[in-house]
């Protein structure tokens, strides 16, 4: 068998045993409503029940008509009471009351309110009250300095701040929040498939050599061939699955440009109903949101440091496999891996915050950390060129480095058997010649 296709039958054998396994069919239907459970439901969740509360609280007032406003604005939650202090402080001791507020008669010139409770209940409680009284006290001290009802409807309702980006041809709406949350999307999404693959590759070679089945392929391939060959398959996978991925993303989009609009404004009209084709892209007015187009340069930036960053940590975890007989041993070894992994995650809000700025320019250029902090950047924000170019020498540099260095640790490890190495025996396995 020639040296070329050695590598090339390694990378067909992992890849055709792994797309045909359950494990890879499950994850691949399941993945997509994973990420959405993770990533939406939390921030759903936290929208709807951020200041709500199961308390029922008792209004202690001494103003005469704001406690009314208060109770008014929810009677669910609050109900006037003309009970003194010490007597409601003795039924939320006895479990009778759960709090009471007590609002003040100078509420006005000072702002502050208490709300009494025994103690716990979690920030729901101060939310609650302070989100209702916000409003009736601001009003009312408008009302105070005489200011008419269209001041006071404008204090209220605030002001809606958008974006609209400069180009050549004029102006456009900007949407900037949406490209940073996908950003935010395409980092996080990075950062699971490089950790996920990484260890697969990790997993599969501590199998292999636990099994001998490596010493097997050892005499008929060079090791840099079954790891790279090993690589290239589990790398494969994962694009596969992206690629699975993109065309469930796309269908739904498509499907989802013609159903969406039906459940917000104008959807017993004859046109929502009757409409054909022609009109699902006219039908995304009536949504609530815009949807705006991904510029292909974010795709081409994500595959391409996709790749480089899961060859990269790949070949890393392929080395730590080689060095263990079992995946206890890994910990230890991986835990340097690990952390360049996990340190851009605890950056991106920051960095989405302002991906323009020192912090974010400086970090998405040091190569561990580029595959996502860069590829969060350049959905997020206009990422000079030259930035873009020195990433992809840098990345690139580090990858032939990451390479090489597995690629001696590799050599010696899959035969070595016994002890845990430690990362001095790993220095001293570098230092060897072949």
């Amino acid at each position: 068998m020639k040296q070329s296709n050695k590598t090339w039958t390694i990378f067909s054998f992992e890849f055709l045993t792994r797309i045909k396994s359950k494990g890879f069919i499950i994850s691949t239907i399941l993945g997509p409503l994973v990420m959405l459970i993770i990533i939406v439901v939390p921030a759903l969740v936290a929208s709807l029940t951020m200041g709500e509360t199961s308390k029922y609280f008792a209004v202690l007032d001494d103003t005469g008509d704001i406690g009314k406003l208060l109770v008014a604005s929810d009677t669910s939650k609050f109900f006037l009471t003309s009970k003194k202090p010490a007597e409601l402080k003795k039924e939320i001791l006895n479990g009778k009351l759960d709090a009471y507020v007590h609002i003040p008669a100078n509420i006005l010139e000072t702002g502050k309110v208490e709300v009494y409770t025994p103690g716990g209940g979690g920030i729901g409680i101060l939310e609650t009250v302070q989100s209702k009284l916000q409003d009736i006290i601001m009003e009312k001290k408008l009302q105070a300095a005489n200011a008419d009802s269209s001041l006071i409807n404008f204090v209220k309702n605030g002001i809606d701040v958008s974006s609209v980006k400069v180009t050549e041809a004029g102006t456009e709406k900007d949407y900037t929040e949406f490209y940073s949350i996908f950003g935010y999307m395409l980092g996080i999404l990075i950062y699971g498939l490089m950790f996920a693959y990484g260890g697969i590759v990790m997993r599969g070679v501590i199998q292999e050599k636990a099994n001998r089945i490596v010493e097997i392929l050892s005499s008929s391939a060079r090791p840099m061939q079954i790891m790279m060959g090993k690589i290239f398959g589990i790398g494969a996978v994962g694009l596969f699955q992206i690629l699975i991925w993109a065309v469930i993303i796309i269908i739904l989009a498509i499907a989802g440009a013609s159903i969406l609009p039906m459940f917000f404004s104008g959807m017993n009209s004859p046109e929502m109903i009757n409409g054909g084709g022609a009109n699902a892209m006219q039908m995304q007015g009536n949504l609530p949101f815009d949807i705006p187009a991904i510029p292909i340069g974010v795709w081409i930036g994500f595959l391409f440091f996709f790749l480089v960053g899961y060859f990269m940590y790949a070949s890393l975890f392929a080395a730590i496999g080689s060095a263990v007989n079992q995946e206890e041993d890994a910990q230890q070894l991986q835990t340097p891996v690990t952390l360049a992994l996990i340190i851009p995650i605890l950056f991106m809000p920051v960095i989405m915050g302002n991906p323009d700025g020192s912090l974010a320019t400086i970090l998405s250029l040091i190569p561990p950390f580029t595959p996502i902090l860069m590829t969060a950047r350049i959905a997020a924000t206009t990422v000079p060129l030259w930035q873009i170019l020195l990433s992809i020498a840098l990345t690139l540099a580090t990858l032939f480095l990451v390479i090489w260095i597995a690629a001696k640790i590799y050599r010696i490890g899959i035969l070595m058997y016994g002890k845990k190495p430690s990362f001095k025996d790993l220095i001293k396995w570098l230092r060897l010649s072949e």
